[in-house]
């Protein structure tokens, strides 16, 4: 398939809103809890995947995963705790809590890829990891008082350090010259995360009712968006990305603010705009300067 950029940037904008859905729909489930959601959109997941992927790279699309080396798999497990970790932490937590810890992804990147393959992090991204940091701290520091928990704080912060394991190994893996297949290490993220999952979602008790939302959300909030959002990042810049895919973030949270009457507090506003405001002018500086 191939896109324009104006058809890129608005077929991002579409992905975001697809991944955006998991809160609002979790919220409408209503028996299943917990690690049965988890192992049902994972498992979900992988069914949708393997007719998915035939189609977008071939029949021979498994024959090249054995082949694929350890990186694809160190990107799979990424993979595996970021599904486990977001399904576990919107059970927790509320949803604008998740997703604004989820945003400081990119931050936690460029860490990572400071801390392990030797990569300069730029003033401008220095300045916005401080300033996220402050958004976080505040957000959650301010939330504990009135009874937040620990264990969910730690939990949501699991997705962006998965995140940031997976975009450090598959940019090491490309330095070496061994481009990681993103689509095929999602497959392999979720089959390892219904296969975590699935001893502890026993015994079941997820009504049709919400095996087809979940079913749902496999098909449209992960399959389908992994697939186009990889089409995109060969158009788009990786600061493009970055920047849309904070669209995530609003979409998520106001779907869950009209469709689940979860209102976020005047703290998640707060800490959340700076979070989102330091990440959003770190890219746009870092676009303009490439530019």
């Amino acid at each position: 398939m191939k896109l324009t950029h104006n058809r890129a940037v608005l077929l991002m904008v579409a992905v975001t809103l697809m991944w955006s859905i998991a809160g609002v729909v979790t919220r409408q489930l209503e028996q299943a809890r917990s690690f049965e959601v988890t192992f049902w959109r994972s498992f979900f997941t992988v069914l949708c995947l393997l007719v998915i992927l035939p189609i977008f790279q071939g029949r021979d699309v498994f024959q090249r995963m054995r082949q694929g080396g350890a990186a694809l798999w160190i990107s799979g497990l990424a993979w595996c705790g970021m599904f486990t970790f977001f399904m576990l932490a919107i059970s927790l937590t509320s949803v604008a809590n998740v997703l604004v810890t989820m945003s400081i992804g990119p931050l936690l990147t460029a860490l990572a890829a400071r801390l392990f393959i030797g990569h300069r992090i730029a003033p401008r991204t220095w300045l916005a990891i401080v300033v996220a940091g402050i958004g976080i701290a505040y957000m959650y520091g301010s939330q504990m008082t009135q009874g937040v928990s620990l264990m969910a704080t730690l939990v949501a912060f699991g997705v962006p350090i998965s995140g940031a394991a997976n975009w450090t190994v598959t940019q090491h893996a490309h330095a070496q010259g061994h481009d990681v297949d993103l689509i095929p290490a999602v497959l392999i993220g979720a089959v390892f995360s219904s296969l975590l999952t699935l001893p502890l979602a026993l015994p079941f008790q997820a009504s049709g009712h919400d095996l087809a939302l979940l079913a749902g959300l496999g098909l449209v909030q992960l399959a389908i968006p992994s697939a186009l959002a990889v089409l995109c990042t060969r158009v788009l810049a990786a600061p493009e990305v970055s920047l849309l895919g904070l669209l995530e973030v609003i979409f998520g949270i106001l779907l869950a603010w009209v469709g689940a009457n979860e209102v976020p507090g005047p703290n998640v506003l707060l800490g959340g705009g700076l979070v989102i405001g330091a990440l959003a002018l770190n890219e746009l500086i870092g676009w303009r300067s490439r530019a």
